[in-house]
C-alpha cells in the first residue's frame, strides 16, 4: 500500500493562469492530438476566485472616502439643529422672557416704592443724627458728681458712683466707717438695735443694688450704640433681625427698672416700718415713765 503523499503521481493545483500539464498516461494512450473535455477545464475557476480575493484585498487596502458623524450627513445635523433651535424659541425661550419681565417688573416696584434709594439713604443719615445725640446725652451720665470732702465719706461715695458691679463687696465696711455700726447690747434697747440693725441692711442693699443698675445701665447704652451703628450700615432686608434683637434688650431693660423699683419699695417700706417703730418705742416710753412718775408720787 502505497502513501498518498509520497506518490509521484500528485497533481500540483496551478496559481492563477499557469496550465496544467497534461498527464502522460492520456497522452500515450490516446495520441498526440488528444485534448481534454470541457469538464477538465475546470482548473481556471480556483484562478478567477484566486484573482477576485486578491482584487478585493487591494481594495480593502486602498484608503477610501469616509464620512463622519457616523455616515450621517452633514446637511442633515443642520437642519435637526435648526429645528430643535426653533422649539427652544417657541417653547423655552418665550415663557423665559414672559418670567424676565415679570422680574424685572417687580424688581423696579421693591426699588421704586418699597425700598427706595433715596429713602433709605435718608433714613441711614437720620440714624447717623440720632447716634451723634445719643454719645452726647451718653456722656451726661458719667459726668462727675462727687461732692463729699471727707476721707471715709469720699470713699464710700466713689464706690456708690463707680458703676462697677465689682465694688459692691466693699460697700458694707465703708458704710460703717461713715455711719458706725450697731449700738452695744447694753448701750440701747433691743427694740431700738433691731430697728438700727434693719435700717442699716436696707440702707446698704439699696446702695448696693444702685451700684448694679448703673453697670447694668452702661452695658445697655454701649449695646444701643452697637445697634444704632449695625443699623447706620445694615440693608433693608436685616432691618427686621435688628428689630428684634432691640425688643429683646427693652425687655431686659424694663426688667431692670422693676429691679430698681422693687428696691426702692424696699426702701420706702423701711423707712415707713422705722417710722411705726419710733412711733412704738415713744409710746412704750412714754408708758415706762409715767408708771416711774406714778410709783414716785404714791410713795411720797
Amino acid at each position: 500500500m502505497s502513501d498518498s503523499k509520497k506518490s509521484t503521481n500528485k497533481v500540483r493545483k496551478p496559481f492563477l493562469w499557469r496550465r496544467k500539464q497534461k498527464p502522460t498516461s492520456d497522452v500515450a494512450v490516446f495520441g498526440e492530438g488528444y485534448e481534454p473535455a470541457q469538464s477538465e477545464r475546470s482548473w481556471r475557476r480556483p484562478g478567477l476566485l484566486k484573482a477576485a480575493a486578491v482584487v478585493l484585498a487591494v481594495l480593502t487596502v486602498l484608503p477610501m472616502r469616509a464620512h463622519g458623524q457616523f455616515g450621517i450627513d452633514l446637511a442633515a445635523i443642520l437642519a435637526a439643529l435648526q429645528k430643535m433651535q426653533s422649539l427652544m424659541s417657541t417653547y423655552i425661550s418665550a415663557p423665559l422672557n414672559t418670567i424676565n419681565q415679570y422680574e424685572q417688573s417687580v424688581a423696579k416696584y421693591e426699588q421704586q416704592v418699597m425700598y427706595p434709594l433715596a429713602a433709605i439713604n435718608q433714613a441711614k443719615n437720620s440714624v447717623t443724627q440720632f447716634e451723634n445725640q445719643f454719645s452726647q446725652v451718653s456722656n451726661l451720665f458719667h459726668v462727675n458728681v462727687s461732692s463729699a470732702t471727707l476721707p471715709q465719706s469720699s470713699n464710700l461715695e466713689s464706690l456708690l458712683l463707680s458703676r462697677n458691679a465689682g465694688n459692691v463687696g466693699s460697700v458694707s465696711t465703708q458704710f460703717q466707717s461713715v455711719y458706725g455700726g450697731v449700738m452695744q447690747q447694753n448701750a440701747a434697747s433691743p427694740a431700738v438695735r433691731t430697728m438700727t440693725d434693719m435700717t442699716d441692711a436696707q440702707a446698704q442693699d439699696a446702695m448696693k443694688r444702685a451700684i448694679e443698675i448703673d453697670a447694668l445701665a452702661d452695658a445697655e447704652l454701649k449695646e444701643a450704640d452697637q445697634m444704632g451703628q449695625q443699623i447706620t450700615a445694615a440693608a433693608p432686608g436685616s432691618a427686621p433681625i435688628l428689630e428684634a434683637e432691640a425688643d429683646v434688650w427693652v425687655v431686659r431693660a424694663n426688667a431692670y427698672t422693676q429691679a430698681a423699683l422693687a428696691e426702692l419699695m424696699r426702701t420706702r417700706g423701711i423707712d415707713l416700718a422705722n417710722q411705726s417703730a419710733a412711733a412704738k418705742l415713744a409710746t412704750t416710753n412714754n408708758t415706762n415713765n409715767n408708771g416711774l412718775i406714778n410709783g414716785a408720787l404714791t410713795n411720797r
